[in-house]
């Protein structure tokens, strides 16, 4: 996407709730109900004797229609992320608009199946994010005019379940196209030399990781914490009520701990396991994850979803394991500067971080899966900890504090530097690979978009049967 991504400040909680409907339901700017065509052309009387198009409809793609307003919602959206809006016609953005809605109806005539749990899943995560942003929920219903929460879950849900299906559509489309040695050759031969694209600045990272040893002490008195707040429950007080008071995952504190879940669903193994290993109304005993203690209680089962309630308290890392980590990290520095280890090995052998450790200390660009980082592109907190570093200079130990409150010791070192330069095809294999990709997944698409509008029932009416489409729309 060429929108820029925008950094929300709930300064007024309409202008949060634009901003996010608009971050959150790209590329469906609007869900309409299926409607035959016959109703898309017949006009209405109006009070003054004139005619007006029901509910400003201007397309229909297969069963989906497509609204004037959604036009201009599509602007908004733009606008709403930072982008610029100058140089896109409404023409353009119907286009869009259009793409969108035949992948959704094709997605159907293929039997591609998005479940009711899917969709009240991405619903639960959207909801929360809004309400984290405006502070209620009823401020939400309120700002979209609907008369009720579960109103409002309903509009939404069409527009969920039309962006999934088309993005398991496009999915579909692109995900056995592959790309040959030979394919991305010829690609790189055939751009004119004046042309050949040029990458930025990039640089290559290395670090080693040493997480602050908690005692067995600490994680007792978590342990037992979880135990009294458990046994309070039992005796009659709200689950619900400890979360928002006690529990540490800010995703599900504000909502008393609530998450809806499948088995499908991106939470760690051993919470997936506990949860579904309980009874409706049953409690579990405290278990460990990654992010620290839990104790889920189920509320109900639906067939393979289940709703429940969860309480996360970590256990708080003391100074004196803090001051441990440091001198330990500060050891292997001093054998790394000392030369009797090489900061590969030493990742190897001394780093905490098993993601990195076997690739001694490497780290993965997480957008791209490369080991480079494009300068321009990187995360400002990495890049103000190496972009000072000279040659293969080692990092004093930094503290770090991660998005779940998580504290390491580490050391970073640049691996390798790469200057601004030309597209070279030895040295950019991988950059060109993905530009050669990308062109055939793109051909793909417009083979799939020429043959499914000749197949599917397309009708554009008014002014925008003018329009000059990159796609034939017209059918012309």
């Amino acid at each position: 996407m060429l929108l820029k991504k925008l950094q929300l400040k709930t300064i007024d909680y309409k202008f949060a709730l634009t901003i996010c409907f608009f971050l959150f339901f790209t590329p469906i700017i609007s869900a309409q109900e299926i409607i035959p065509d016959v109703v898309a052309q017949k006009p209405i009387e109006v009070p003054s004797g004139g005619k007006l198009k029901i509910d400003g409809i201007i397309a229909t793609v297969g069963d989906y229609i497509v609204l004037d307003s959604d036009i201009d919602k599509g602007f908004l959206e733009i606008t709403a992320q930072g982008g610029s809006v100058k140089d896109i016609t409404r023409c353009q953005m119907l286009g869009k608009l259009l793409e969108d809605k035949l992948y959704a109806h094709q997605a159907i005539q293929d039997s591609i199946i998005v479940s009711d749990a899917e969709v009240r899943g991405m619903m639960e995560d959207r909801l929360n994010y809004m309400t984290q942003q405006v502070g209620d929920i009823n401020k939400v219903v309120e700002y979209y005019k609907k008369s009720s929460v579960e109103e409002f879950k309903t509009y939404f849900a069409d527009i969920l379940k039309e962006q999934k299906l088309a993005s398991e559509m496009r999915d579909k489309i692109v995900k056995d196209v592959e790309i040959t040695p030979e394919e991305v050759r010829n690609f790189f031969k055939k751009i004119p030399k004046d042309e050949l694209p040029t990458f930025g600045a990039e640089m290559e990272v290395a670090q080693i990781v040493v997480e602050p040893k908690i005692s067995k002490e600490d994680k007792q008195k978590v342990i037992d914490r979880l135990n009294a707040i458990r046994q309070d429950v039992l005796e009659g007080s709200s689950f619900a009520t400890k979360a928002v008071l006690y529990s540490q995952d800010p995703g599900s504190a504000p909502n008393g701990g609530y998450y809806k879940m499948t088995r499908k669903t991106p939470f760690v193994k051993e919470f997936k396991d506990v949860a579904f290993s309980l009874q409706a109304g049953e409690i579990s005993q405290p278990f460990e994850t990654t992010f620290g203690y839990h104790i889920i209680m189920v509320e109900k089962i639906k067939g393979q979803e289940v709703e429940l309630r969860h309480i996360l308290i970590a256990p708080t890392v003391s100074e004196a394991a803090l001051k441990e980590a440091k001198e330990r990290i500060t050891n292997i520095r001093n054998k790394i500067i000392n030369k009797e280890l090489t900061f590969a090995d030493a990742a190897r052998t001394e780093s905490d971080e098993k993601e990195t450790r076997a690739n001694g200390g490497t780290l993965v660009n997480p957008t791209t899966q490369d080991t480079r980082f494009e300068l321009t592109k990187m995360d400002p907190t990495l890049y103000s900890q190496v972009s000072n570093l000279k040659g293969d200079e080692i990092s004093q130990p930094l503290l770090n504090t991660d998005d779940k409150g998580k504290k390491t010791y580490k050391l970073i070192t640049v691996t390798n530097r790469i200057e601004d330069h030309t597209a070279d095809y030895a040295k950019d294999y991988t950059k060109i690979k993905e530009l050669a990709l990308k062109e055939k997944q793109i051909n793909a698409i417009a083979k799939w978009f020429d043959a499914k509008i000749k197949d599917t029932y397309i009708k554009i009416i008014g002014e925008y049967k003018d329009c000059s489409f990159a796609n034939n729309w017209l059918k012309k």
